[in-house]
């Protein structure tokens, strides 16, 4: 499982570098203000409903289905299941297509109130997302073929096809945008053809596992009606991180312009970790939990859950305190430059620490959920993300007048803690959930090493001052980044959590097997 959580990670973890690169050209070029409003909201919509029905709900309900079917039935039967599946997901998803198409103009009346008093930013939008709209076809489609691959243990290639997101992304920016009325056009129309290489490549990579998926006609045959039943509850269980972002960008249109851009460029830095973890973590750990439940090993499924969760705070608690010490530097380092003001960077950062507090429970959601999941249990989590959903509203709404562009992400970060303590206490009172006493030690040991790394870096900082040029800054935040990671190792060696030296020498063993 490690190794898969590292092949899952290291691929996200690159994807997410070129992400980073693809958001400071929109930064360069359209700055913080409307036009960058327009397409983040532009973006936002399908991207929402990529996680909802792409890798949220349905995933959370296909891949435990198609896995049980796997081990039970045999090769040929889950790929007759995968079929069917993707019939059924490509009708109703060019379906919601035309229907967004046609009533996007209402549809961004509600997402978007705001930008009803700027009628050029709110006619921007609607262009821009009937361009992106259909992104969320393909992508979706993309899903469900990764989903089939991670069942088939082929973690590396379903992770890597998300590449092409970013690299035709950079291409549209860079080499298109002369041949559109602006930037934004050329990001949107980006977008869209990102969606078709995906979906190409990840059908590749099904033939060449021999596992072709070519789509049935759609039918509501049992099992399809059961993947529906799980999958509909799902939506809201699994996507209320989304869903939480959504109303964030609702109430961002109603600040003053220019804040859905800053809470986006934090947002872009809060997901590196997010995205890189957990999304490595549920990929990874459902399969495995489904396998061990569907072999009756209950106590494996526990101690694989404790794993997942001991690997992620290990490399998310020092995130958190890497990005409250640094936030400033590094939003100013990332992306101060061109049309996006140092002015603009340090607003940024204010939401990016509001972002960071809640990292823990937004990556720790993505842990425990697979525990619902692979016990066909995707009811649970609905009750529990409706009430989070109602408390975001409304923490939304008490924080965005005195926090302005500070409140949704503080709101979002509180929110997901409530959701974590409830999930918790509903998987422990399912006896689904046992937190050996070595797991909570050696997360503990991680908090603390955690905490002495940021005093340790902001110290550090206070008496290295931030310079003055571009080049000099980004190899003082190189610096310090670096000596935070050495402190932190340090301090996980002090401490016991781990072998440095025993470390060190299984790398060094492992590299030369393979060299030899």
């Amino acid at each position: 499982m490690l190794r898969n959580f590292l092949t899952v990670g290291g691929w996200t973890m690159l994807s997410r570098i070129l992400g980073l690169i693809r958001d400071q050209l929109l930064a360069a070029f359209m700055g913080a203000g409307p036009l960058q409003d327009a397409y983040q909201v532009a973006f936002r919509l399908p991207n929402m409903f990529r996680r909802l029905f792409g890798e949220g709900a349905f995933n959370a309900a296909f891949v435990p289905m198609f896995s049980t079917v796997m081990v039970q039935e045999g090769r040929d039967e889950a790929r007759l299941f995968a079929r069917r599946a993707l019939g059924v997901m490509l009708a109703w998803l060019v379906f919601l297509c035309v229907l967004g198409e046609i009533f996007m103009p209402q549809v961004l009346r509600v997402i978007a109130p705001g930008f009803l008093q700027s009628g050029d930013r709110y006619a921007l939008a609607v262009s821009l997302s009937r361009i992106t709209f259909p992104y969320l076809v393909m992508i979706c489609a993309a899903a469900l073929l990764a989903g089939v691959l991670n069942g088939l243990h082929r973690f590396g290639v379903a992770s890597a096809a998300y590449l092409a997101f970013n690299v035709v992304g950079i291409l549209a920016i860079v080499g298109a945008s002369p041949f559109f009325p602006s930037v934004a056009y050329a990001a949107a129309w980006g977008v869209t053809a990102s969606g078709v290489v995906q979906l190409g490549l990840l059908a590749w990579a099904c033939e060449k596992a021999q596992f072709g998926l070519c789509p049935l006609w759609p039918m509501l045959t049992p099992r399809i009606r059961l993947l529906l039943r799980r999958m509909v509850p799902g939506l809201i269980g699994s996507g209320v991180g989304q869903i939480n972002l959504t109303v964030d960008t609702i109430i961002g249109t109603l600040l003053p312009a220019g804040s859905v851009s800053l809470m986006y460029f934090a947002d872009r830095i809060n997901q590196l970790p997010l995205g890189v973890l957990g999304a490595a973590a549920g990929t990874t750990l459902l399969p495995v939990l489904t396998k061990h439940l569907s072999a009756g090993d209950v106590e494996g499924a526990h101690a694989a859950q404790n794993r997942s969760m001991e690997y992620v705070m290990l490399l998310t608690l020092p995130a958190v305190a890497g990005l409250l010490v640094l936030s400033g530097p590094i939003m100013i380092v990332l992306f101060g430059h061109g049309s996006f003001s140092e002015h603009d960077a340090l607003l940024s950062a204010q939401s990016l620490r509001a972002y960071a507090m809640g990292l823990p429970a937004f990556i720790l959601v993505k842990v425990l959920s697979p525990a619902f999941f692979a016990r066909g249990d995707t009811r649970t989590p609905v009750y529990v993300g409706i009430g989070v959903l109602v408390l975001n509203f409304i923490l939304n709404l008490l924080f965005m007048k005195p926090l302005a562009h500070v409140g949704p992400p503080l709101a979002s970060s509180v929110t997901a803690c409530v959701n974590v303590a409830f999930l918790v206490f509903l998987l422990k009172r399912k006896k689904a959930l046992q937190l050996h006493g070595s797991s909570l030690s050696r997360m503990a040991r991680v908090g603390i090493a955690s905490v002495f790394m940021g005093l340790a870096v902001w110290g550090l900082g206070s008496v290295v001052v931030l310079p003055a040029i571009l080049i000099t800054r980004a190899l003082w935040l190189a610096g310090m980044v670096m000596g935070g990671g050495i402190i932190y190792a340090v301090c996980l060696h002090v401490l016991g959590v781990v072998d440095l030296p025993g470390t060190v020498e299984r790398l060094q063993g492992r590299l030369r097997r393979k060299a030899g």
